[in-house]
């Protein structure tokens, strides 16, 4: 599958509908980003079961505002609509693929009883 372009207007139904999304946070000028763009792609084909979105963070600013974004290149990754890695940086092939098995291999019972354990921490402080 295709990198989509993440905007605005798609982000709410990507992450809903989707088990596993993986979002580039980019920009033009940035060399690292540029660079980044064939390994990201290389990965969208080979996993099609997977949504790989694209963020270019001059355009959707809103966006890199929303979530954050300080660094670029930054990888966010979505599975079940918990956010489950976000870091700055660019990652090599194999890095990527590391990763994507990682969350592949997540067992979202337990996330799930994370979030909520740091939920109700956080809410009773």
């Amino acid at each position: 599958m295709s990198v989509q372009i993440l905007t605005a207007d798609n982000i709410n139904e990507l992450i809903s509908n989707n088990d596993i999304v993986i979002i580039d946070f980019w920009a033009s000028w940035c060399g690292p980003c540029v660079a980044f763009k064939p390994v990201f792609e290389k990965a969208a084909e080979e996993h099609p079961e997977i949504v790989f979105a694209s963020c270019n963070t001059e355009e959707q600013q809103e966006l890199a505002a929303m979530f954050q974004i300080r660094s670029i290149p930054t990888l966010m990754v979505f599975r079940e609509q918990i956010m489950v890695f976000a870091q700055p940086g660019m990652l090599p092939a194999e890095v990527l693929e590391d990763l994507i098995q990682k969350v592949k291999d997540l067992d979202m019972d337990e996330v799930r009883a994370e979030v909520e354990k740091q939920q109700a921490q956080t809410a009773s402080a």
